[in-house]
């Protein structure tokens, strides 16, 4: 799959002589949750230092953009728009000085109210810099009846709705929260005597940093010298709603999310879909890098080897992350090649983790049958994406939505395939360790854990009449 935007990636040290070092670090191996910008901000006690840059996190800070970021707490971030365009000035980490002192904020996620929030503090005076909603967190925090920032956090947390995994960071203290809902994974390591905080646990890997728990959904963890506590955001009838697309391709196999590692899920996956979609064909290959585990548990359940039959070139983004339509289509053509030798005359299945609007996997069943292949199967490792995301995945509007316009056998012609196989929404949530209600299927079942309102990226007013609230 490489049709979508999705999400951000966040990181936090606290308490580690070479923070900027470890924020860097922990972005590179969080790169494949956005492209499009990176930045750290470094606090020693009594001074911000801040680079952020547009592009990959090796080119932000290439040269000696680090030795100028002292201090030994920093949080790091980068970026996606999933609200608010691509430019610099929208780049995260936010800094932002204020009556209670400066602070900086990293977001992973998607505010469901945030139009409604933006309008009413405009309203009251409110000058924003940028078009992020993650800066209607900080202008909430403002308010003059809040004692301090860490009252500050609690409360604006409390009037924000949808998905976020946040970090702060102060002058003396790492804050990191998670919505209610868990929409968005988000874990708490050790390296050292030092405190660290990142979206996924393939970051403490890199700098051999010791993961000790999930944050819970709806808490917040405030990290300083006197050592860690945590708090509750006031939140009613909130039930956990992890976003199952995580698993599916976002998070990089070898984290551990949600209770399970990643790629172990993705393996199950492709083993139920070898169940509910059999074929009779000769090799197995696998859609790289996203569809290699589900294609695995294909092979292995089915009987069917797997073969390279597609070799990705490395050196090309992700393209569902690339702004326009345009760019995607012309990186698809350049990120994949196919090998001949292994497809002619063959029976393939090709196992992809998803679709969305169609086109790439259009454009890849193209260049099999140009290889040679005898017959393409395209088997899917979730259920067919009908509805529009609200929670910081960029699916496109329903309209756009290739499961949403056709039916199984229209695909197929689209496609230009000999079948077309989805994995059930019941199988693909059988193959998970949490009970099936501990998951948001927003994106298949059309049934939203949290209403969004007022947001007209994806066209709530039409989306909204098709919601059914869990």
């Amino acid at each position: 799959m490489s049709e979508l935007k999705d999400k951000c990636g966040v990181f936090g040290v606290f308490g580690h002589k070479d923070a900027a070092y470890l924020a860097y670090l922990g972005l590179y191996a969080l790169q494949h949750r956005g492209e499009e910008s990176a930045g750290i901000i470094v606090s020693d006690g009594k001074t911000m230092s801040a680079h952020r840059g547009m592009g990959h996190v090796q080119e932000v800070f290439e040269g000696n953009r680090l030795e100028v970021l002292k201090g030994d707490r920093a949080i790091g971030h980068v970026r996606y728009s999933t609200t608010g365009s691509s430019n610099l000035k929208n780049a995260q980490p936010i800094l932002v000085d204020y009556s209670h002192g400066e602070i900086a904020i990293g977001h992973n996620g998607n505010l469901v109210n945030a139009d409604i929030l933006r309008s009413e503090l405009e309203a009251y005076g409110s000058i924003f810099q940028t078009t992020t909603d993650s800066e209607i967190i900080i202008h909430l925090m403002a308010k003059p009846s809040l004692r301090n920032i860490e009252e500050g956090v609690v409360d604006a947390l409390g009037r924000v709705k949808g998905a976020y995994s946040l970090v702060f960071l102060t002058h003396n203290t790492l804050i990191a929260a998670r919505d209610p809902q868990g929409f968005r994974p988000l874990w708490l390591g050790k390296v050292g005597g030092a405190h660290v905080v990142s979206s996924e646990t393939c970051a403490f890997d890199i700098m051999e940093a010791e993961p000790v728990r999930e944050i819970e959904p709806g808490e917040v963890v405030f990290i300083s010298a006197s050592g860690i506590r945590s708090q509750r955001i006031p939140s009613k009838d909130a039930r956990p709603a992890h976003c199952v697309f995580e698993h599916v391709y976002f998070a990089r196999p070898d984290s551990k999310i949600f209770g399970e590692t990643v790629h172990l899920a993705r393996e199950r996956f492709g083993r139920q879909l070898a169940k509910e979609r059999p074929v009779k064909a000769d090799i197995v290959i696998p859609v790289p890098d996203s569809g290699n585990s589900a294609a695995l548990g294909f092979s292995q359940e089915s009987g069917i080897p797997m073969e390279a039959g597609i070799i990705r070139n490395h050196y090309v983004g992700r393209t569902f992350i690339q702004p326009s339509q345009g760019v995607r289509d012309f990186k698809v053509r350049v990120k994949f090649n196919f090998v001949k030798e292994v497809l002619a005359g063959k029976r393939v299945v090709i196992v992809d983790d998803s679709i969305v609007r169609g086109t790439t996997s259009k454009i890849r069943v193209k260049g099999l049958r140009q290889a040679g292949a005898k017959e393409v199967h395209l088997r899917i490792s979730c259920p067919p994406h009908k509805y529009a995301c609200a929670y910081g995945i960029d699916f496109p509007t329903r309209e756009e939505l290739i499961a949403n316009k056709y039916s199984p056998d229209e695909i197929k012609k689209y496609f230009d395939c000999d079948s077309v196989g989805y994995l059930s929404l019941e199988g693909m949530l059988g193959c998970l360790n949490l009970p099936k209600e501990n998951y948001c299927t927003a994106c298949w079942s059309g049934k939203y854990p949290v209403p969004f309102e007022g947001n007209d990226k994806f066209h709530a007013e039409k989306d909204r009449k098709a919601a059914t609230k869990c």
